[in-house]
This record gives structure tokens, sequence and C-alpha cells, in this order.
């Protein structure tokens, strides 16, 4: 009876733990044709490893790794066709890239940042590099200056009037590691700050690139590893791509109560981001491209999905879908019209 009775009561103990743990997510069900109606124009390979990219207009700049930047002509998107490749000076392994009238500026990690002169595509050079700005991981611009997250280190500021030669400036120290940020209209920052999640900080201050002791002022940890960051301002909701954990979704219009409010994970490691007409357009590693329809802010839904060997940088226009893929290079995509 003793015995019996012991069994019965670690049956219920088990029931009782089992019903206490975290929901799980809904299963995305997906039908056959997983594309939503994107299409893969091409496939191009680049020199290096492609890691991330920069479209303007019919040109694309792109990060290679240890092959520096490529430049790429795509007035025919079926037929892309190398302009340059400047490996000269640029030092490290670029991953992040912005581009800022002519000028190309690389994040490569724990050789800072290099400034490229790019007003002639054909022959561009490097003007500035292992700009002490490290290890660099990606970029934003506001105004005149050039934000760079720089993981353990935070944020680091350059003043940029002179785009060919920034002028580093002063530092943030932030919460976790930073990889990703961005800011609003009001001068609020908002950093992807790796195991930590979102960090909000208002820099309204901010003077010539020197930074004084600001304050945190919003914070939201979130599953995963959050590597890439946007926002919608009117809305006051950030997007943040958050690895293994996907895409999470986070409400920050009252900063003392920043929270998640919704998420979708659709497989891969969710690396990089970019939001335009109620939609997300994320790059997943062995995901591919990930396409999510977020018009309802609390129910995302995926649909559409292309597969790529390791996406990792992601750019669009009204037209197409650029990734930047470790092993295929530049791979263009249509949108459905």
């Amino acid at each position: 009876m003793k015995i019996n009775n012991l069994f019965v009561f670690l049956m219920l103990g088990l029931v009782f733990l089992m019903s206490c743990g975290k929901p799980t997510t809904p299963e995305i069900i997906l039908p056959e044709d997983i594309s939503g109606g994107y299409k893969i124009v091409t496939k191009f390979p680049t020199l290096g490893n492609a890691q991330n990219l920069f479209v303007n207009d019919d040109l694309v700049y792109i990060a290679q790794g240890e092959g520096g930047l490529m430049i790429a002509d795509i007035a025919d998107r079926a037929t892309p066709q190398i302009v340059s490749v400047t490996t000269e000076d640029a030092r490290g392994y670029s991953t992040g890239i912005i581009v800022k009238d002519s000028v190309v500026y690389l994040a490569a990690g724990s050789f800072g940042v290099t400034a490229i002169d790019a007003s002639d595509v054909s022959e561009p050079f490097v003007t500035e590099f292992n700009l002490p700005m490290k290890p660099a991981k990606s970029f934003h611009i506001m105004g005149d200056f050039l934000i760079s997250a720089v993981s353990e280190q935070g944020v680091k500021f350059a003043d940029i009037s002179y785009p060919t030669y920034p002028d580093t400036r002063g530092s943030l120290a932030t919460e976790g590691y930073a990889q990703d940020i961005t800011t609003s209209v009001d001068s609020t920052l908002f950093v992807a700050s790796g195991e930590l999640g979102l960090s909000i900080y208002h820099i309204e201050d901010f003077q010539n690139g020197y930074v004084p002791d600001y304050w945190l002022v919003g914070h939201c940890v979130t599953p995963g590893y959050a590597e890439a960051i946007s926002i919608i301002e009117e809305q006051s909701v950030a997007f943040l791509a958050c690895g293994t954990a996907g895409l999470q979704i986070i409400d920050y219009a009252d900063t003392t109560n920043v929270h998640i409010i919704a998420e979708l994970d659709a497989g891969g490691y969710a690396k990089n981001l970019v939001y335009s007409d109620q939609k997300i357009f994320m790059a997943a590693e062995k995901g591919g491209l990930q396409v999510i329809d977020v018009s309802n802010i609390a129910s995302p839904k995926l649909i559409g999905v292309i597969e790529t060997e390791f996406a990792l940088g992601i750019d669009i226009d009204d037209d197409y879908v650029y990734i930047a893929d470790d092993d295929e290079g530049l791979i263009i995509i249509s949108r459905p019209d």
C-alpha cells in the first residue's frame, strides 16, 4: 500500500511540474510552396566570404571578410558585374558595412574601422584604417556621426563631417556585448546587447561626439542572443534578431516596463533583419531568408522562406531582397508583385 501511494504521489508531482513549464511556441505550418512568391533571380559568387551588404540604386557594396570590399553593378539584377575589389589596407575580417555619400565604412572586428573613398567606384582607395573603434561589429549613422557597436566595449562615436577621415570621439559603456545599434529622432539610442537583449539610452545632450555619463533608461532581457535591431518609432516597437530564439518583438512605450509582446522562431539562427512595409526580412544563417508579416504586431506570421546556405547580411529595395551569404555570395531575390 505504501508503495502504491508513493507511486501516485510521484505521478501527480510529475504532472504538476510539466504544467509549470514554459508554454511551447505554436507550431509553424507552411504550405508545400514555402516561398510566399519570393524568387531567386541570381546567385553571384563573391571573391571573398560575403558577410554583409549595402545597396544604393544600381550598386551593391559587399563586406567580404578577408576579401575587403567588393562593389558590383546590379543594373541588370539577373547578371551582376564586378566593378572593383579593394583589399589593400582593408585589414582584418570585414563583417559590417555602411555607406555615406561616396564613402564606405567597414567594420573589421579587432582591426576597427576602415574608411574607403569610393567616389570613383572603379578605383576605390582606403583613406583610414584600423580606427580605434574596436572590436567593430556594425554601424549606424546619426547626422554627421558614425556610431559603431563594439561588443564588450559598448558603443563608440566618430565625427564624419569629413567622411573620408573619421575623427573618433567618445564612447558609451553598455550592458552586454553591443552587436547592433539604431537611434530615434528624439536621440534615443537602442542597442542589441547580445545575451542581455535590448538596452535603451537617451543621448539628447550628445555634444560633438563626446559622451557624458548616459544612463540606462530601459532594458529587456530576451531569449537567445540579440544580434540586430530595427524599430518602428510611431508604435514604440523594436524588432530584434535573437539567434536561436528567432524574432523577438518588444514594446518600449513605457521605458520602465519594456517587455516582449510576441516572438516567432522559424529555425536557423536569426542574424540580421530589415523592417519595411509591415514586414520583417530576416537573414537566418542556415535558415535562409525569412519573411514575416508584422501587420499585427502581437501575432507575427511567417509568409515566405527562401533557402540559402548561410545567410548573414540583408538589404532591400522596392522590388528585391539582397542577401550576403557566407557560402553562396550575393543572392538577389525578387519580391512578389
